[in-house]
This record gives structure tokens, sequence and C-alpha cells, in this order.
């Protein structure tokens, strides 16, 4: 998960290894850009960034993002997998070449997210296909609003691995 399944741009791959070596640490990509249903220009790119000093990395990121701090928010996360519950710091980033979530969590959960990220990484055909179905009416056609287009999505993902039950987050 360190490396990205899907090809980014030159502009993008160079963001994301200066990152990598001003924050000191591996960045981990997981998500659409780690699937085939990934859309270049799209489709956003969800780093997690594992930590032993979360309030440092994330002064580091705000600073190398030029973020007001409000910006990040504090999740709290039962994970559906192995029902863990984490906290951490989430923030969503833009620029004229980058749309990416970024996901803070402390070291001593890397073992429990990346367990559950890996799991939703190889859909079954019918749900790549899917995706893709509504990814294009969403992105390209504009005809799936936002709303319905993440609800999909969810149930989707849920369903190829599974569960008919989301994930619960708090955001605060």
């Amino acid at each position: 998960m360190e490396n990205t399944k899907n090809k980014l741009t030159p502009e993008q791959s160079k963001f994301f290894d200066e990152l990598s070596n001003y924050l000191d640490t591996k960045l981990f990509y997981y998500g659409s850009v780690q699937r085939p249903d990934y859309i270049p220009g799209k489709s956003d790119i969800d780093v997690d960034i594992f930590t032993d000093n979360e309030s440092s990395t994330i002064s580091k990121l705000q600073h190398f993002l030029h973020l007001d701090k409000k910006k990040i928010k504090r999740v709290l996360w039962k994970m559906r997998k192995n029902k863990k519950l984490t906290t951490g710091h989430k923030l969503n980033y833009k620029n004229s070449f980058l749309k990416a979530e970024f996901a803070i969590y402390n070291e001593k959960y890397k073992p429990y997210i990346l367990e559950e990220h890996n799991s939703k990484m190889v859909l079954p055909f019918y749900s790549t296909w899917i995706l893709n179905f509504i990814k294009l009416l969403h992105y390209q056609l504009g005809i799936l609003p936002n709303s319905y287009y993440m609800f999909l999505k969810r149930k989707i993902l849920n369903y190829s691995v599974g569960t008919l039950t989301d994930d619960e987050f708090v955001v605060f």
C-alpha cells in the first residue's frame, strides 16, 4: 500500500514524495487508487499516515498544506471487520492537480486499519463493473447526485466484502 496500483501524474507523485520526506514517514494509499475503478482527475486519493506523535505530524501536515487547523477533524471509528475502536484525524485537501483525503492515526492502530483497508482492495468483477458504472453516471454524465453516489458506493463496497453494515464513524 506504499505504492499506488494506478499511475499518478508526475505532479501528484512529486507532491506525495515531498510530503512523505517532509513528514519523515511512509504514506499508505488505499481506496479506489488501489483498484480498477479509479478515475484520474475525478477520484480522490486516500492516504493513511501512521505516527507515534499525532500532534507533531498534524502540525507538520498543516504547515506543508498551508491549512487552517479547523479543516482537520477528529474521528472515532468502529471498524467493521475486527470491531476495534480507533481514533484519529481526517482532512480533505484539494489543489489544481490533486484531490486527497488524509487520515492520521496513531501507530498502534496500523495493523488493524491496514487490514480493514486491504479487505476492500480486491473486489469481485461485478462490484468493479457497478462501481465504474455509477462513477460514469456521477463524474462523466453528472446525473447521479453526490449523496446517491456515496450511498451506492458504500453499499457496493460493503456487499463486496460480505457485510451489509457500514463502518461506524463519528466526526467531531
